[in-house]
């Protein structure tokens, strides 16, 4: 029994906040051992009845700690969300948006525009050593794109933060078309790193070795090269014709544009990605982990096929997934009212097609996929 109690702190259990330690309940169970063996058995009880009174008494005990050990309660309960913000470092904008976290306090429904955010605000984190995932948003969306997604990997222990790429949102789309979205947003995604690691409040409650990224559309993009992938800009471009830009003016030259990679990205769900820059090589250096989605009708420049051939082109096999019926959105989660009414090629999705339900099994495949490539 103490083998078994000592061992278990090698149990995931055992390092959560409310797991007790193994040498303490190992040592309560020997004096719990050592009193019921030793107390004084009443004079008016056979001697027979006290010893299985003792055994009862023991076996009840241990088995309540052991239960405990193994089924610790929970000391968080929901997800807990703050403003995020990283200062500029000169040559490049302040980056905005949230962070999601583990929680010891029950949810509120909080207004954030026309979203309901389940989550308490600025509640003090709970746990250590966690997980963390960065999302990066599709073409003109906003850090709160994959509100849902973020909520429930902080509602089962990870750090979830959320920007809205600047210049490429959707208050702010001034370089939405112009090709330094696609140069800056790998480096936005670098920088959000560096900071949730170095200054944010809870740094320290972050495991440095357990990053993974979240990316959908031009998201997806971002997060291919994050992870290794090098897009080829063409002399000819499109979206350098009239632009004098130093990025175009380096493309009709031929030179190579330099794009951020981080090696800290051990994970990434990409989906419906945008990889109209992606050539057969592009992905040679990509050695991470990949859950990789597709809608079967595509749009917004994504099709069924150019994410089947960045399947293909991968260099190992990625958990390649197919969403019967689904259009390119509907990967956001499901819209409010006003919304749906606002933006209907947004929000409107083929018939037969269950949004919600469908965001509930999507959002526990990708838990399910982080949970074991983060380890």
């Amino acid at each position: 029994m103490l083998v078994l109690l000592i061992n278990a702190t090698d149990h995931p259990a055992a390092t959560h906040p409310r797991t007790p330690n193994a040498h303490f309940v190992a040592n309560l169970l020997l004096m719990l051992w050592h009193y019921t063996e030793n107390s004084s058995p009443n004079s008016s009880l056979h001697t027979s009845e006290v010893t299985i009174m003792n055994m009862a008494m023991r076996s009840g005990t241990v088995a309540a700690i052991m239960l405990w050990l193994i089924f610790p309660m929970p000391a968080a309960v929901s997800a807990g969300i703050q403003a995020l913000n990283v200062p500029s470092d000169g040559s490049s904008p302040a980056l905005s948006g949230a962070v999601w976290y583990p929680c010891a306090v029950a949810p509120t429904v909080m207004k954030v525009g026309p979203f309901d955010i389940y989550a308490t605000k600025d509640c003090p984190i709970t746990g250590t050593k966690m997980p963390l995932i960065v999302i990066s948003h599709g073409r003109r969306g906003g850090f709160l794109d994959h509100r849902d997604t973020a909520q429930a990997l902080a509602d089962a222990g990870f750090v979830v933060a959320a920007i809205s790429h600047p210049g490429d949102n959707a208050r702010d789309s001034s370089h939405s078309d112009d090709l330094s979205a696609f140069v800056e947003r790998p480096a936005d995604i670098k920088r959000l790193i560096d900071y949730l690691l170095g200054s944010w409040s809870y740094a320290a409650a972050v495991d440095p070795d357990l990053i993974g990224l979240f990316g959908f559309s031009r998201g997806g993009y971002t997060g291919l090269v994050v992870a290794g992938a090098n897009p080829r800009f063409s002399r000819d471009i499109g979206m350098c014709v009239g632009q004098t830009s130093t990025i175009c003016e380096s493309v009709r030259q031929g030179k190579s544009e330099s794009l951020v990679h981080d090696r800290r990205v051990k994970a990434v769900v990409i989906a419906d990605p945008l990889s109209v820059f992606f050539t057969k090589t592009s992905f040679d250096e990509v050695r991470v982990p990949i859950q990789l989605w597709r809608s079967e009708h595509g749009g917004d420049g994504v099709t069924p096929g150019s994410v089947a051939t960045v399947a293909d082109t991968l260099p190992a096999k990625a958990d390649f997934r197919t969403v019967p019926n689904a259009h390119h959105f509907s990967f956001l989660p499901p819209c409010p009212d006003d919304l749906a009414r606002s933006a209907r090629d947004i929000c409107t999705d083929p018939s037969n097609f269950d949004r919600e339900a469908f965001h509930k099994e999507f959002n526990a495949q990708v838990l399910e996929f982080f949970r074991h490539a983060l380890r």
